[in-house]
């Protein structure tokens, strides 16, 4: 039994050497594919650095076309928004009551001062008219009567035939019938007044609107809206300008010149006709420092109607030398108005510009850009702060030889 158990615990040995065996031989392996893995890392970050950083990438320029800011004395014009003012214009309310009955003019007509417009029913005015009438003629006849009694009395009272009293009394009753003949002839004016006013005219000639009433619609004095009246021709543009330049506009409105004002309409045309300054307000706007200017313009084709929103375009000319740049040069972000020019490196950069007057292809630049500076043209839409910019030109040559551009 013995010798059984120490053959077991022989074989167990063995069994325990050739499993150390068998390990130890792949941890060898192991290690020599680790240690092989590690040669080739190393061997790959030796090429690397032989092989150096990426290459840089090639910087971004952009082909444009130059300019130069220059100076000169400048003649052109200056834009202002503006808008259109009828000189007379009237909402027609009806003045007595009742109900219309007629309407003589289609909405939008033009009409002539005392033309009838609407009517209003004037039976129970027409009665009106007739009573106050027949109650002056009452009263009238009272008077007489009461001045032939008074003549009479007045023989009786010379001849102190008739006591002081009743003569007394007779004048009285003449003075009361007078009044009552006053009364009466003021009660006929006001039948008359009224029966007129059933019929409304137009207070002037112009152009009525879209009518706010029909036929039939009943109508209440000083509270019912019929219809709005405007003059057309001449017509008023009115605009705001900058209390510096006041006088320069009174002076427009002294010499009454009409080559020097014109308009833009809304659909980008020119107007024909030729207006001149008549009117500046009586006072600035202090929150704007602005003032209210008027011209007014022929509009007998009635092509500027009352509201329309237009430009009205002063020519002026500079009292001193301005620096103007070409007018496709600046361009508006956010409301504001910049441009581009080129520093020593060929670099764009932005400014912010205030703007003058504009003289054909060329505008003034009162802040922003000094004398003598290079500028970008054309070609801005491509062109952002700091980016290097080369001559268009140039580049397409470059472009034709093979050459890289910027160099």
């Amino acid at each position: 039994m013995y010798k059984k158990l120490s053959d077991q615990f022989k074989q167990i040995n063995q069994l325990k050497r050739k499993l150390i065996q068998i390990m130890n031989k792949r941890q060898l392996l192991f290690a020599f594919f680790l240690g092989t893995a590690l040669v080739w890392t190393s061997c790959g970050n030796k090429d690397a650095k032989k092989q150096g950083p990426p290459q840089a990438q090639a910087e971004k320029v952009v082909p444009v076309t130059f300019g130069v800011a220059s100076h000169e004395i400048v003649t052109g014009t200056i834009s202002y928004p503006a808008t259109v003012k009828p000189l007379n214009e009237a909402d027609l309310f009806a003045e007595v009551s009742g109900y219309i009955t007629k309407i003589y003019v289609s909405d939008g007509a033009a009409v002539t001062k005392g033309q009838a417009l609407y009517e209003i029913d004037g039976t129970r005015y027409n009665a009106a008219v007739q009573q106050a009438k027949a109650s002056l003629q009452v009263a009238q006849t009272e008077l007489d009567r009461q001045k032939r009694d008074l003549g009479r009395y007045q023989t009786l009272a010379d001849k102190d035939a008739i006591a002081k009293q009743t003569f007394d009394n007779a004048q009285s009753s003449v003075a009361a019938a007078q009044a009552q003949v006053e009364s009466a002839r003021a009660a006929l004016v006001t039948a008359n007044t009224n029966l007129s006013r059933s019929t409304i005219r137009a207070p002037f000639s112009g152009t009525v609107g879209i009518s706010q009433v029909r036929l039939g619609a009943l109508v209440s004095p000083g509270t019912t809206l019929l219809n709005t009246l405007s003059s057309t021709s001449p017509i008023a543009v009115e605009f705001q300008v900058n209390e510096k330049d006041i006088n320069k506009f009174t002076q427009l409105q002294s010499s009454r010149s009409s080559s020097d004002l014109s308009l833009l309409l809304p659909n980008g045309s020119t107007y024909e006709g030729k207006g001149t300054i008549t009117t500046i307000d009586r006072a600035v706007d202090p929150a704007t420092g602005t003032i209210k200017v008027r011209a007014t313009f022929p509009n007998n084709a009635n092509e500027l109607r009352a509201g329309m929103n237009i430009t009205m375009n002063v020519s002026t000319t500079s009292s001193k030398e301005e620096i103007v740049v070409p007018y496709k040069a600046v361009f508006e972000q956010l409301g504001v108005f910049n441009i581009y020019t080129v520093n020593d490196s060929s670099k764009a950069e932005i400014h912010q510009v205030k703007l003058g007057i504009k003289a054909g292809d060329k505008i003034v630049i009162k802040e922003g850009v000094k004398d003598g500076e290079k500028i970008i043209v054309d070609g801005t839409m491509n062109v952002q702060n700091g980016v290097k910019v080369v001559d268009a030109a140039v580049a397409a040559q470059q472009a034709a030889k093979g050459a890289p551009q910027g160099k």
